[in-house]
């Protein structure tokens, strides 16, 4: 019995040692909350059907570091604002990897858009 108890004590101090911190869970739920203050637009330009304005804008109390770009068709961009030409007519989805710096810490987040191409 006094075994079971010595490794159930063992087992609890590895599990406390290694669990979240408080300021950890805190990290977590600021890099949630950031993504809510990062909003992706988009416009097809007016004498280019198949050309996509992109752009990303944050709001936080954060700095925006990056912005990273797929364009749904294979290629890739980088910046908060970008143009697109596609090939072809069809349905893509964007994807912005938005990167914001707060508190000693970076977040990601990737909002998306669905875009139909004429």
């Amino acid at each position: 019995m006094k075994k079971i108890a010595t490794m159930l004590v063992l087992i609890a101090a590895v599990l406390i040692s290694n669990s979240c911190s408080k300021s950890d869970d805190e990290a977590i739920v600021d890099c949630l909350a950031e993504s809510i203050y990062v909003k992706l637009h988009n416009s097809t330009d007016p004498n280019n059907p198949k050309l996509m304005n992109y752009s990303v804008e944050y709001s936080g109390t954060g700095t925006l570091v990056s912005v990273k770009w797929t364009f749904g068709d294979g290629t890739s961009g980088t910046g908060t604002t970008v143009t697109h030409t596609y090939a072809a007519a069809g349905t893509y989805e964007a994807k912005a990897e938005v990167t914001v710096k707060k508190d000693g810490g970076e977040c990601t987040s990737v909002p998306k858009r669905t875009v139909t191409v004429n």
